[in-house]
């Protein structure tokens, strides 16, 4: 298959011959056709599966189309929600990459919170063609009359299932109701929960469903690799891995930003170029601690799933899960970070005795089978014990099971006002 027979412009296959794209994934084969016809379309693929071109690519293709407006202002053509502002800085430099090489200019404005709000309304001058934006910042720009949603065509969700998994849902109904009610949606998820699912019944009208994850041809060549240690241990058997395996680069996930902070400060005083990455850094010093990591100036890079989300680092070779995360969702788009576009990768857990139990359950869930390993020098001094029914893991369990931060709040806002 190639993008010619996909039904795209002439001047868009120009583009994506320039921008580097050989031939197009199991996704965008998918994807693309039903999109330019202007059918709804409901994507599940694997993170990393090239999904940010399917639906970018259509996009562009409608606005060649279409003919550029000539002085006056543009009018509001799509609308891209996308969970993190990594997410959405990735998805305006695809755009942005591909219509640098249209014969008609196409304006890409992408906003997301953390940084000043004043730039960004002075990008939106004269209007856009196209808007990628976190739902929260979205909102903040319609409130300062910066931008108007009335005119968008389409609406595209990209990791839908982050987006709920982050507390969007009430941005995104507001935002829902902003939109005409006559337009295309392209909702693109790497997993569909309950909640996912129930959005994407109450958005789409009669959608195209592309599903890419049992395509076994597709399918990210990713390694994984479950090594059992003791908790106390960790951070000795990833410095004797870091040094035994010759890993250049890796992306280890934690579970809160003290832990990131904490191991990053201890494999720098152990001679590793290593940096946190977390919810608290200003944009400036996520692109810069990013820019590094791409560089090769640090071999490790210490993330929380939120901070992660949305990373594009080119053939990352490793990613390591130091802490076990909450669901089996999160560990789907944390081992999507390395074997993406083609390239292979190797994903290794780190099994405390305590974790064990918590582990199975995520593999019950990705219907997958991880050999157990032991280093010599790193053997766990006990054996997993058995948990009684009902009791927890201590890892936080399945996310969905324990209330959030946001659900709490709410909780207690009811109770102060009752």
């Amino acid at each position: 298959m190639t993008f010619s027979s996909l039904g795209l412009a002439p001047a868009l296959l120009n583009a994506i011959t320039e921008t580097g794209f050989s031939t197009p994934t199991a996704i965008q084969t998918a994807a693309i056709p039903p999109a330019l016809r202007g059918a709804d379309v409901l994507g599940q693929a694997h993170t990393g599966s090239g999904k940010t071109a399917a639906f970018a690519l259509p996009l562009l293709n409608a606005l060649l189309a279409a003919g550029r407006p000539g002085a006056g202002a543009r009018k509001l053509y799509a609308l891209v929600l996308a969970p993190t502002r990594e997410l959405a800085a990735q998805v305006g430099e695809t755009l942005r990459g591909l219509a640098a090489h249209l014969p008609a200019p196409v304006k890409v404005a992408v906003a997301f919170g953390g940084v000043s709000i004043n730039p960004q309304m002075m990008a939106l001058r004269g209007g856009t063609d196209i808007m990628v934006a976190t739902p929260g910042r979205l909102l903040d720009l319609v409130e300062h009359n910066a931008l108007k949603l009335d005119d968008a065509s389409v609406l595209v969700l990209d990791e839908a299932d982050k987006l709920l998994d982050m507390g969007f849902a009430d941005e995104i109904a507001r935002i829902m109701a902003l939109l005409p009610a006559r337009r295309q949606n392209l909702f693109f998820s790497a997993t569909f929960p309950p909640a996912v699912q129930a959005l994407a019944d109450k958005l789409l009208r009669q959608p195209v469903r592309v599903a890419t994850l049992a395509d076994d041809a597709h399918t990210p060549d990713i390694t994984q690799r479950a090594i059992e240690v003791d908790e106390a241990r960790r951070t000795q058997l990833l410095r004797a891995l870091l040094k035994e395996e010759g890993w250049r680069q890796v992306l280890v996930f934690v579970a809160t930003k003290y832990a990131s902070e904490h191991l990053a400060d201890k494999l720098r005083r152990n001679g590793v170029a290593a940096e946190a990455f977390h919810g608290d850094f200003s944009q400036g010093a996520r692109s810069s601690v990013l820019g590094d990591f791409r560089d090769g100036k640090l071999q490790v890079l210490v993330a929380t799933d939120v901070a992660a989300r949305g990373i594009d680092i080119a053939q990352l070779p490793v990613v390591v899960n130091y802490d076990l995360p909450r669901s089996p969702a999160d560990y789907t788009h944390r081992i999507g970070r390395t074997g993406r576009a083609g390239a292979s990768g190797l994903a290794v857990s780190f099994i405390a005795p305590d974790a064990e139990q918590h582990f199975r359950l995520i593999e019950k869930r990705q219907n997958v089978k991880v050999e157990r390993e032991r280093v010599a020098g790193f053997e766990p001094a006990a054996a997993a014990k058995p948990l009684p029914p009902g009791a927890s893991d201590g890892t936080g369990g399945i996310k969905g099971k324990r209330k959030s931060k946001k659900d709490k709040l709410r909780e207690a806002a009811a109770k102060a006002a009752g």
